[in-house]
């Protein structure tokens, strides 16, 4: 009932800036938890950043201090900036929400986009 559509990706050098964006859809009653993780070659998914719906953050180690990650609750959008990019950061990342989907259930389910690509160039 929640669909995620994902833009901002793209190739940026060393150094340079992105700002990742996700627009959540569909039929649900609230959203509290957004967030980006990512997928490097070979390597397992990991978390970048959260955001609830109060508006508290967490962030892996690697991207304290480059990326913040911020939400605007009337348009159920969530987003990522990405600055100081590194190598490193050269991943598939993915939104995500945790999601109500109706009154009745208090408990909620987790949605993922399809994922955009951010390739950084030494």
């Amino acid at each position: 009932q929640v669909q995620l559509v994902e833009s901002g990706g793209g190739l940026v050098q060393a150094g340079g800036s992105l700002r990742l964006s996700c627009a959540a859809s569909g039929r649900f009653f609230s959203i509290n938890a957004m967030g980006w993780y990512r997928q490097a070659p070979g390597k397992q998914r990991e978390l970048v950043a959260t955001i609830i719906s109060g508006g508290s953050t967490n962030y892996a180690d690697s991207v304290k201090g480059r990326f913040t990650i911020s939400r605007d609750n009337a348009k159920n959008m969530v987003y990522l900036q990405m600055n100081s990019l590194k190598p490193e950061d050269t991943a598939v990342y993915y939104c995500n929400v945790d999601a109500r989907i109706s009154f009745s259930t208090v408990t909620q389910n987790r949605y993922w986009g399809q994922g955009t690509q951010v390739t950084v160039s030494s």
